[in-house]
């Protein structure tokens, strides 16, 4: 059984944001969300039937002013959010997942993910973290790698914790939700293709981040960070005009209640429009796919706490709502 969201003040910044949401007499279907906790089936009142959230961002320019109207309009029809699942917000084609984005993270993650055979002492370890993430941020270089759509899960769901992955570890992050095709686009115009903002925790096996067979392959990040269900996302999608300031925004997650991450985006390297840059420089970014912006400091490493059977995480960002998720230990014949 997942866990369910608890009732929060305010759900999201703005007047409305978009979900994916399923009911008793419904199949997942694109919602509108107002800010007093109702429902728009935008099916219906769109008169398309089988359109998607990623439909609509797919003609965001022409979806956007309509949602304003939907979301104010009389006589259409609205039900309370609370008679429905709410699904992650969106199917994406592609997932760019960004690492090392965070200055104290990248000096934890450093001292705490040594090479094999790495005896040198801590303080000599993080002196080096420190300088290489000086040296990236002077030359404009995020480190951006590719994630699987098939990780993605719901932001209530449960999440399975593989026999295999011996560290299991979380990782909050800002997500830009891209609204229009992008590629080679300059830093300047990065944020227009940006048709809003929402959350994802990006769990990561740290056992198996590097090959242990052959050390000269590097990362291996299919392993450690694609398992079913490791990429929980939303609730909602937060349209791009409703967050004033993406670099200065509050993430925190917490463990069983205990506050683990508790750190602003103003403490990233490189800030979306750097990232949504770079990663349309090699690859065109479609409506729908997702740009991971990279996670704080205080992951389980840093704690010496990873994640185990019945653990629940609540991670939330300003203005983008929050997600709730229990651990379950697969079940192994």
């Amino acid at each position: 059984m997942s866990v369910k969201p608890q009732p929060a003040s305010a759900l999201f910044a703005g007047p409305f944001a978009l979900g994916t949401l399923s009911g008793p007499d419904r199949q997942p279907f694109p919602a509108l969300i107002t800010a007093d906790e109702q429902v728009i089936d935008l099916q219906l009142a769109l008169n398309e039937p089988g359109l998607t959230v990623r439909d609509l961002l797919g003609r965001w320019t022409d979806t956007l002013p309509r949602l304003r109207e939907l979301a104010t309009a009389s006589g259409v029809e609205r039900r309370p959010l609370a008679g429905f699942t709410v699904h992650a917000p969106v199917e994406p084609r592609q997932v760019f997942q960004s690492g090392a984005n965070y200055r104290q993270h990248v000096i934890d993650l450093h001292v705490a993910h040594k090479a094999p055979g790495d005896e040198r002492p801590e303080a000599e370890r993080r002196a080096e973290a420190a300088e290489i993430m000086d040296r990236r941020a002077a030359q404009d270089l995020p480190y951006v790698f590719i994630g699987l759509p098939s990780a993605i899960t719901g932001p209530y769901d449960d999440v399975v914790l593989p026999a295999w992955a011996e560290k299991p570890d979380w990782e909050l992050e800002l997500v830009a939700v891209i609204g229009r095709p992008a590629h080679q686009v300059p830093v300047e115009d990065a944020l227009s293709y940006v048709a809003g903002y929402t959350i994802a925790n990006d769990l990561t096996d740290r056992a198996t981040v590097f090959r242990r067979d052959m050390p000269q392959i590097g990362t291996d990040w299919l392993r450690s960070k694609n398992a079913p269900g490791f990429t929980p996302l939303g609730p909602w999608i937060v349209p791009a005009e409703s967050i004033a300031d993406p670099g200065d925004l509050h993430l925190t997650l917490k463990l069983n209640g205990e506050t683990m991450q508790d750190e602003s985006t103003k403490d990233m390297i490189f800030d979306v429009a750097r990232m949504v840059a770079y990663a349309s420089q090699s690859a065109q970014l479609l409506p729908g796919d997702l740009v991971l912006t990279g996670s704080p400091a205080g992951n389980g490493m840093h704690w010496g706490r990873l994640l185990r059977d019945g653990d629940v995480m609540d991670g939330s960002i300003t203005g983008l709502g929050a997600q709730r998720t229990r651990c379950v230990a697969q079940v192994t014949s």
